[in-house]
């Protein structure tokens, strides 16, 4: 195979993998084998969600993050603490922390 080929190919398999690879999501993933310990920044109360500001905005991703803490206990909202900048993957980098709190009503 020539190398134009080989790069066309390249190119054509980073490009088809990449549009997969801007999605937000919540950085907790199970531990192998195990039910309740979890491993990375994402708590129930203090969600963590890794995002691509170039195209998701703050309210997406808080709007996330408030399904999250509703999702674990219902009459709360997530309420911004800090954002990380490089701490996720290469094409998500920024990570967002919040805390649930109850809702006041």
């Amino acid at each position: 195979m020539s190398r134009l080929k080989l790069s066309l190919l390249l190119f054509l398999c980073v490009v088809v993998s990449a549009c997969s690879q801007f999605a937000p999501f919540e950085d907790r993933q199970r531990e192998p084998g195990t039910v309740y310990i979890f491993k990375g920044d994402s708590k129930p109360g203090k969600p963590a969600i890794c995002y691509n500001p170039m195209f998701y905005n703050k309210d997406e991703i808080r709007a996330r993050a408030d399904k999250l803490c509703q999702e674990n206990k219902a009459g709360t909202h997530a309420e911004f603490v800090d954002v990380d900048y490089f701490s996720c993957r290469l094409f998500v980098p920024s990570k967002a922390h919040y805390k649930c709190v109850a809702d006041t009503k």
